[in-house]
């Protein structure tokens, strides 16, 4: 599927994206996030406060590049087993996807002098985004993350789009339950050093599968530094469907990440240039952004403003 059928203003222009959110409200806000969850923060005035601050700088950049900008939903733990956990049930999760959804909307509305403004509904694993659980039922992953879906195509996004996903099964069911919604959808995966998934299997193979069995808009590779993505990219016209990358400031695996304490900025030029190594492998790539322990100077260095 060529993903400018569904989303051709992806063909458009280049998009800036946000960076690392949760990283940036723990260790440069001082926010508590507990489970790493930031969705609860659109249920009050300083939590969305905080928000606008944090996805104003990212307007910033794109206004200083002459692009658009996503603006994806702090959503990523909006799900049924991270929802649990901090207190959200299947009606409560609801109302805080649709909420979130509707202050990006908000936002929006205020960002009328950028280029473009596209709203992304973001939701993540349902289980550890750094660590391979078990591999799932593509169906058992569709009506898992179903609700989210559905919650977000309620409120008006323009795709949904699934980060740091482990495993191709997971990916295939978002998919799934995207396509049965009727919005379109972008599956993402992050990688390991060797830039495989964090089950083993190759990026190259992950993308196929998912192709084979309920292809998506586009796909996505987020949460690893581009040293770690460079790896994984075997020549092959299935680099075309790569869309976005969202890279991690740090080299550290995911482990060494996992057991930190102190928030690591990396090395912002190294960080640059492996980046640009990656443009040029992929003819796809149109939303550029970043991930764990980037902020908005990581981003503005990889627009070059």
């Amino acid at each position: 599927m060529n993903t400018t059928e569904n989303l051709p203003w992806l063909s458009a222009g280049g998009y800036v994206s946000d960076g690392g959110l949760e990283t940036d409200l723990i260790f440069n806000r001082g926010v508590d996030l507990p489970e790493f969850a930031s969705f609860p923060l659109v249920e009050d005035d300083r939590g969305r406060g905080l928000l606008r601050d944090y996805y104003d700088g990212y307007a910033a950049v794109a206004r200083r590049a002459g692009v658009g900008l996503t603006l994806e939903s702090p959503t990523w733990r909006a799900n049924p087993d991270w929802g649990a956990r901090v207190g959200y049930d299947a009606a409560a999760l609801d109302r805080v996807n649709r909420a979130a959804i509707g202050f990006l909307d908000q936002l929006r509305d205020s960002y009328a002098d950028l280029e473009d403004v596209r709203i992304i509904g973001a939701l993540g694993p349902r289980g550890d985004g750094y660590v391979a659980g078990e591999r799932t039922d593509p169906d058992v992953a569709a009506d898992y993350h179903r609700g989210q879906v559905e919650s977000f195509a309620a409120a008006g996004v323009d795709v949904v789009a699934a980060y740091t996903i482990t495993g191709p099964e997971e990916g295939i069911g978002i998919a799934r339950a995207a396509r049965q919604t009727g919005v379109p959808v972008l599956v993402g995966f992050t990688v390991e050093t060797d830039g495989r998934l964090p089950d083993g299997t190759a990026l190259r193979d992950a993308v196929a599968l998912v192709e084979a069995e309920e292809a998506p808009d586009g796909f996505l590779v987020n949460c690893a530094h581009p040293t770690h993505i460079t790896p994984a990219l075997e020549d092959g016209e299935w680099l075309g469907r790569i869309v976005q990358v969202n890279p991690n400031a740090s080299t550290l695996s995911h482990a060494e990440l996992d057991a930190a304490e102190e928030l690591d900025p990396g090395d912002l030029g190294l960080l640059t240039t492996s980046y640009d190594a990656l443009r040029a492998q992929l003819p796809g790539l149109a939303v550029v952004g970043g991930c764990c322990g980037t902020d908005a100077r990581h981003v503005a260095a990889l627009w070059g403003v």
